[in-house]
């Protein structure tokens, strides 16, 4: 199965709500959504939030999504949309509240995936000197899951993120996290 066989399975996959379908789409297209928006905005971290709610959004509609166009065509059409209502607000500068999406998309708070078993492995000490190289936002959001051990809804009532951004971070954070530890060790 080629690459493009792979992506339309995962799209699939994740349509039933397979988590691990999740993490294959976002590092598949982490860095293209990041691209495109870095291009556009000059600034990391606004790029950053942008691709975070880019993959929240297109989680929680992917069962929208048509297989007879790009998947990454349609991210970049989400973080456009996106970054052109960002623009917008800014100009116009009103105060939008976030509505909480009820039924988010389904990612099971369950069983620690591999990569999760990974983390959890590390002599303590050592995970928190990994962690403390993750930008903040990345820290903070491990810490809750992992150390206060709090579930999804908790972590957005916490943070004040709605559900599907709370998701997409921790899915990049346990992703980058995963990286530095592998680095470290090899």
């Amino acid at each position: 199965m080629g690459e493009k066989g792979k992506i339309i399975e995962a799209i699939q996959k994740a349509k039933k709500g397979e988590e691990i379908a999740y993490t294959l789409l976002l590092n598949t297209f982490w860095k293209d959504v990041y691209r495109f928006l870095f291009s556009k905005t000059n600034d990391e971290n606004e790029s950053e939030d942008l691709t975070i709610r880019t993959f929240a959004k297109a989680f929680d509609k992917i069962n929208m999504f048509d297989e007879k166009y790009k998947f990454k065509t349609w991210l970049l059409t989400i973080a456009n949309n996106l970054l052109i209502d960002q623009l917008r607000k800014q100009k116009t500068e009103t105060i939008s509240i976030n509505k909480e999406d009820s039924e988010a998309y389904k990612v099971k708070d369950e069983e620690p995936s591999p990569v999760d078993k990974l983390i959890i492995e590390q002599n303590l000490a050592q995970l928190l000197a990994y962690i403390k190289q993750l930008k903040p936002h990345y820290q903070e959001i491990i810490n809750l899951r992992f150390f206060q051990e709090m579930s999804y809804k908790e972590i957005a009532n916490e943070t004040g993120e709605p559900m599907n951004n709370v998701k997409v971070k921790l899915l990049r954070a346990k992703k980058l996290l995963a990286e530095i530890i592998k680095n470290a060790s090899s």
